[in-house]
């Protein structure tokens, strides 16, 4: 997998960025002016406020949380949420792996902001755990923190399941009100942030002059079409054609947006710009920044069977409704791949991906209901044809580990780097 910054316009501050295969270690990260004070709690809350959403999927303005958690009562918790469910997604694991100083720089900061004195940083990875630790030995903490191990699942790292993980429960999500905001880790208002979210805190609090720069990229996992998977930064205003060419899948027949949250969309729609609210507005989402390409031969039938096999396999089993609906879609679409399908089966398909979203604890009956009704509206006729003959791209069973990236090497940096547009000064 190439390394990350690949898609950075030259003379453009690539914010997130380590020599590819590095991880730095607390000297190399205070050398390059990472944990300096450089503006107050109040001041960096503002410049936040100037444009940082959540990385973790939603999207939701960093402020407005931070605020929320800061207002809610006394005792505040922070948490670095580095459990990333969405199985083509790197980004998160690759930062807590190379960038560990970094993402606790910004949750210390969150704690600053809030009035937090306790932080958690939430792993299922056991590199990712490891070198966190390894960081919070190197120095001494401005925050006391705890790391937290999980088990590695799709709805583990849905906030209401970290919150239940970190106070001694099964990381499974639970029914809100009340959110972590309100009552969280030992029952105090808890702001749960993914670790990219943090990683922008901390630059933005770096570098407050580039503030705009630094909420307004993000990092992308590209992969499929055939093409080595691609970890970057990119800008937000990149087209996903752009996106697709330097991945090496110059002309996809569509793309899985958002890991497996943003649905498909159909080769007519790569001209989108990569941006939250385009991308809304279009109907898809950019979620945590994980993008699959189609092969221009690859079925998009057969991908996203493998998408609702996976996502049956991740249920929880605690809704009954989840448990039926994920399970009746991913038979459904199956039986469009094996050429068994009955003529009734799209009006279901299409009658399941309007009535089951929101009525599931987390998100993961949401993603399965979105899914197939995204197939629905970007290749219609395609579906239609999978009624009258079996499909030869759909041959072969639904393998959901196509959907799975490896994370990039990482080693160890032992000495300072040098100052560059790629680092916090």
């Amino acid at each position: 997998m190439t390394g990350i910054d690949s898609l950075i316009p030259r003379g453009t501050p690539s914010a997130l960025g380590a020599a590819p295969g590095v991880t730095e270690d607390a000297g190399a990260y205070a050398a390059t002016g990472g944990y300096r004070e450089v503006i107050g709690a109040d001041e960096l809350l503002d410049r936040i406020d100037g444009g940082l959403r959540g990385r973790g999927g939603a999207g939701y303005p960093t402020a407005a949380k931070l605020r929320a958690v800061r207002d809610a009562g006394p005792r505040p918790v922070v948490v670095a949420n580095g459990e990333e469910g969405e199985p083509g997604s790197v980004k998160d694991r690759w930062l807590l792996r190379a960038r560990p100083h970094l993402v606790l720089d910004g949750l210390a900061r969150a704690a600053e902001i809030t009035g937090a004195e306790r932080g958690y940083v939430y792993v299922s990875d056991t590199a990712a755990g490891e070198r966190i630790r390894r960081a919070l030995a190197e120095r001494t903490p401005r925050l006391p923190c705890d790391v937290v191990d999980t088990p590695h699942t799709y709805v583990a790292g849905e906030e209401t399941a970290v919150v239940r993980r970190i106070n001694g429960g099964p990381a499974l999500p639970t029914a809100k009100p009340p959110r972590p905001f309100e009552q969280g880790v030992g029952g105090a208002p808890t702001f749960v942030a993914n670790v990219e979210t943090l990683a922008r805190i901390a630059l933005i609090a770096a570098q407050p002059d580039r503030r705009r720069l630094t909420a307004r990229a993000t990092l992308v996992t590209l992969a499929g079409g055939g093409a080595e998977p691609l970890l970057a930064e990119v800008p937000y205003g990149c087209t996903l054609r752009t996106l697709a060419r330097a991945q090496g899948t110059p002309e996809p027949a569509g793309a899985l947006m958002g890991g497996l949250f943003g649905g498909l969309i159909g080769p007519d729609r790569l001209d989108l710009a990569l941006d939250p609210d385009t991308l809304a507005a279009a109907g898809t989402a950019l979620g945590c920044g994980a993008i699959r390409f189609l092969a221009p031969d690859e079925c998009p039938v057969s991908l996203v069977s493998a998408a609702l096999a996976h996502l049956a396999a991740e249920s929880t089993r605690q809704c009954g409704i989840c448990v039926a609906g994920t399970g009746s879609i991913r038979d459904a679409v199956g039986a469009l791949t094996n050429g068994t399908a009955d003529p009734g089966l799209l009006t279901r398909l299409q009658r399941w991906s309007t009535s089951l979203p929101g009525r599931g604890a987390c998100g993961l009956l949401d993603a399965a209901a979105g899914t197939a009704g995204s197939l629905l509206r970007a290749f219609p006729h395609l579906v239609r044809a999978h009624l009258d003959a079996p499909c030869p791209g759909c041959a072969a069973p639904a393998d959901s580990g196509r959907l799975t990236v490896p994370v990039p090497y990482v080693a160890r940096r032992t000495v300072p780097r040098p100052r560059s547009a790629a680092s916090p000064r």
